[in-house]
């Protein structure tokens, strides 16, 4: 049996100082020996991950960080892929023992909040002592859920479960869906997906498999065909699907197939709402219209694939960019969890579609970029700006049409207000 994506499952990380118990504590949760246990500090030198069913929440990951009091040009390292986890993390656990509180774990929970990640106080090795009173009061103060354990032992270990069920985040618990919502039980929705180069050999990518679940879990039909087959199949159906979902590579060919009543958008765009904040990215992609040759842009992959001749973020994306613009653009890529701490200095940040990503991860990169004043996008919003189907690509998603259209209007109003001669643009009219 297939395990779920690590995508779909709860990111929970365990923060703290060396030597707390971290990794002794994610060994009584699950059961396992995942991480090596040592009386010396620093053991765990890179984030540990865990996947289980965590029942009854579900699809779960735990990542046991390294210790960031960590010291030492190592040390530093491995405080920056600790701190890293924070972008990716839905609830938060920080471990510490008694008689240890201090400024550095006012600083983690201060992360948490920042983030808006939930937060769990764990104070380990209760065995040998307990918190100071003060502090307790003070986290109670804060309405911050506080659990005690030992968990060499395996004291405490059930009321860190029953807390770490208490406080997942509501919309991991009430998880959106990808597509069902816009189709609807007992209507259709046709899937365009392309086989080629970068189609693994006997599957389909993550994005379209996870989109056909989808519609099943919603009682929805699905009928996928190549987009060389999209036109016979829709002259075949009785009654009009009511969603075509395309591969975003495929959107100019597949927008010509589609009667244009029939709503039509890609998979990458169903997954800037399922996985990013789609009016933030689609605000993002206007940022398109005013690029200049030279300017710099970063594509961020989640995932690790092997780039092909004709790679969609590295290849295709570029080249309709550039077309769009005319001239060249100073392209960077970024892979997996990385990501730059200054984004600024890029004009536009496009991301993939983050099939592999959990949501919180995406949501971190786009606020990073937002502090930052960098529009950001993702590829499929980016794909039908470059064709010229933007509107009817977002038609599917009311409150991003709308908002497209409103920061739209207000771009002509204050260009006209500046040259009140000129003409409309003929995409105006």
């Amino acid at each position: 049996m297939q395990r779920a994506p690590k995508s779909f499952r709860l990111h929970i990380g365990l923060f703290g100082r060396r030597n707390v118990g971290k990794s002794s504590l994610l060994n009584a949760i699950t059961r396992q020996q995942v991480s090596i246990v040592s009386h010396h500090a620093g053991t765990t030198t890179d984030p540990v991950e865990k996947p289980m069913e965590f029942l009854p929440l579900g699809p779960v990951l735990f990542i046991d960080t390294a210790g960031i009091d960590d010291e030492g040009d190592l040390g530093e390292l491995r405080t920056q892929r600790t701190r890293q986890v924070f972008d990716r993390t839905d609830l938060g656990v920080l471990v510490t023992e008694p008689g240890a509180w201090g400024a550095f774990e006012d600083e983690i929970l201060e992360q948490f909040a920042q983030r808006e990640i939930p937060p769990i106080v764990v104070f380990n090795k209760t065995d040998l002592g307990w918190p100071e009173p003060g502090v307790l009061d003070a986290l109670q103060e804060r309405d911050v859920p506080v659990v005690f354990t030992a968990a060499q032992t395996g004291a405490g270990v059930l009321d860190f479960r029953q807390a770490l069920l208490d406080s997942a985040p509501d919309d991991f618990v009430n998880n959106p869906t990808i597509l069902a919502d816009l189709v609807g039980p007992g209507e259709m929705a046709v899937l365009v997906v392309p086989i080629d180069k970068e189609a693994p050999k006997g599957r389909l990518i993550m994005p379209q498999v996870q989109s056909i679940r989808d519609l099943l879990d919603g009682d929805a039909f699905c009928m996928v065909v190549k987009d060389r087959q999209l036109r016979e199949a829709l002259n075949r159906l009785s009654a009009p699907p009511k969603l075509v979902v395309t591969d975003s590579q495929a959107f100019r060919e597949v927008a010509a197939d589609t009667p244009r009543e029939i709503p039509l958008t890609s998979f990458s765009i169903l997954f800037s709402r399922f996985r990013g904040d789609l009016v933030q990215q689609t605000l993002g992609a206007m940022a398109i219209e005013t690029l200049q040759p030279g300017d710099r842009i970063l594509v961020a992959e989640h995932c690790s694939h092997h780039p092909i001749a004709e790679d969609i973020g590295r290849v295709k994306i570029p080249r309709w960019l550039e077309d769009y613009v005319g001239g060249p653009l100073g392209f960077e890529w970024v892979q997996g969890h990385d990501f730059p701490e200054d984004v600024t200095p890029y004009n536009l940040v496009i991301h993939c579609g983050a099939c592999t990503a959990n949501r919180r991860e995406v949501l971190s990169r786009i606020f990073k970029c937002r502090q930052a004043g960098v529009p950001v996008t993702n590829y499929g919003l980016t794909i039908s700006y470059s064709l010229g189907i933007f509107e009817r690509a977002l038609e599917p998603f009311p409150a991003a049409l709308e908002a497209y259209r409103e920061a739209k209007a207000r771009g002509r109003a204050r260009t006209r207000a500046a040259v009140p001669e000129a003409p409309p643009a003929a995409d105006d009219l």
